[in-house]
């Protein structure tokens, strides 16, 4: 019954910067984390950064590490993400999803519970 909702996300030009948003609704408990991850026609789905709900650790897939930055708000059920300095090779479907792990797993299906619908986020060169 839980549902992840994701707002943002867009068409933008190389070097500009876009926030993504992502509700989580209908949880009866807090999760252990929350992430981001993304998807390119014909490229499996990868990790891109995730934070754990308490405490706020937050970890980043080394492509974005220093661009990107998650953040949350608890009392809102939300994580965010700013992206900044885009590139092309950014361009991708995201995906939010709350987590069992407390860190980033090289499987996804070890740690995710729950997918976000997926928005397009689109940088031009």
């Amino acid at each position: 019954q839980v549902l992840l909702v994701e707002t943002g996300g867009g068409l933008v030009q190389a070097g500009d910067s876009l926030k993504l948003y992502c509700e989580a609704r209908g949880q009866t408990s807090a999760p252990n984390s929350m992430g981001w991850f993304r998807q390119s026609p014909g490229k499996e789905r990868e990790f891109v950064s995730m934070i754990t709900w308490i405490g706020g650790i937050d970890w980043y897939t080394p492509s974005v590490k220093g661009r990107f930055t998650i953040s949350k708000n608890n009392a809102r059920n939300t994580i965010y993400l700013q992206m900044d300095n885009l590139k092309a090779e950014d361009t991708a479907v995201y995906y939010c999803a709350t987590l069992k792990s407390f860190r980033p797993v090289s499987r996804l299906t070890d740690t995710v519970l729950h997918w976000g619908q997926g928005i397009q986020v689109t940088v031009s060169s």
